[in-house]
């Protein structure tokens, strides 16, 4: 006989877990062949859409936008590696209602086009659930968000509906009508379930590409952890010794490195760097020689997160910056 406690505990997951509707018949047919199919596509996409379109976020990268999506409570977002161009970079998220957070790039894989991204202000975030199973076929009906053109407030994010056109283990196609803007942008199935992201807009609107949710479950981790994957075309791995500051210092006669100068408009100064300053440590490291200095910056890429633990008007203060670009 079963336990009251036992049912009452089933009954308690079976509360709290996502369900979804078994697959719809309509997936299977050529193509819609009266009203009764048109409808069923209608109720399922005015279903899922509210939910789907408030975890669908505008990446502002100041330069340009991409989309993303979350895909967790606390803020971890799904996007294409050519959208966040690299790991460790900030940038702002702003959610369907206009609300702004800051975010930064976790790992990618440079070969499919696979990113993951963090938010880092604290805060409980609407989220979409994905596809664990692989569960989609080709053929399936599906729908695609972005904030095509960049965000919208009055607009909100673009829908657009089609189908499966091609699949493989690395790439999914589909013909919803994409364009700029769209990119890191979710796709999802008639039931709300996230199944990948959108890679590469076509020449032609109907023409996409887009990265498969098992693409960024078998790298979850490596991506979860910050790395960077592959030597594909959508992103450029980071080279070191290419990390620029934009100061000079000398040793000082106590302890550290004494700042003499502060490039104009530099990380440096950017970050609040003065001339005076006293240079302790750099990412935990002590600074007693400005070859110490030297060795450290050789091994740091453009957009690299530093640590500087320095003394100001004789009291010690800590200082995070990112690096730019030397070539710039």
């Amino acid at each position: 006989m079963i336990s009251p406690r036992l049912i009452s505990l089933v009954a308690a997951i079976a509360a709290t877990s996502p369900s979804f509707a078994e697959r719809s018949y309509i997936n299977d047919k050529k193509a819609p062949e009266n009203r009764h199919d048109l409808e069923v596509i209608q109720k399922h996409l005015t279903q899922v859409l509210p939910k789907a379109r408030k975890a669908t976020v505008c990446i502002d990268l100041g330069e340009g936008s991409g989309s993303g999506v979350v895909i967790s409570k606390d803020g971890l977002i799904l996007t294409a590696a050519h959208v966040t161009g690299g790991v460790g970079k900030e940038f702002t998220v702003v959610f369907e209602d206009g609300r702004k957070v800051t975010a930064e790039s976790l790992g990618l894989n440079s070969e499919t086009d696979a990113a993951m991204a963090r938010i880092l202000d604290d805060g409980t975030y609407p989220f979409v659930p994905y596809d664990r199973n692989s569960s989609t076929r080709l053929g399936d009906w599906v729908f695609s968000l972005g904030h095509s053109g960049g965000f919208d407030k009055d607009r909100g994010s673009v829908v657009r509906i089609g189908r499966l056109v091609r699949m493989s283990d690395t790439t999914i196609q589909s013909d919803c009508n994409l364009i700029g803007g769209d990119s890191g942008g979710p796709l999802f199935d008639l039931e709300g379930r996230l199944i990948g992201i959108h890679s590469r807009v076509g020449n032609r609107l109907p023409e996409n590409m887009h990265v498969p949710m098992n693409e960024f479950l078998e790298n979850w981790d490596a991506m979860s952890k910050s790395e960077f994957l592959g030597e594909g075309p959508f992103a450029k791995k980071p080279e070191k010794g290419k990390g620029f500051l934009g100061l000079l210092a000398e040793k000082h006669d106590k302890a550290g490195l004494k700042v003499k100068k502060v490039g104009r408009e530099s990380p440096a100064e950017e970050a609040g760097i003065k001339i005076g300053d006293v240079l302790l440590k750099m990412d935990g490291v002590e600074l007693e020689r400005r070859d110490d200095f030297k060795d450290l910056m050789k091994e740091k890429a453009p957009d690299d997160r530093v640590v500087f633990e320095m003394l100001r008007n004789g009291k010690v203060e800590t200082l995070t910056l990112r690096l730019g670009n030397r070539d710039d």
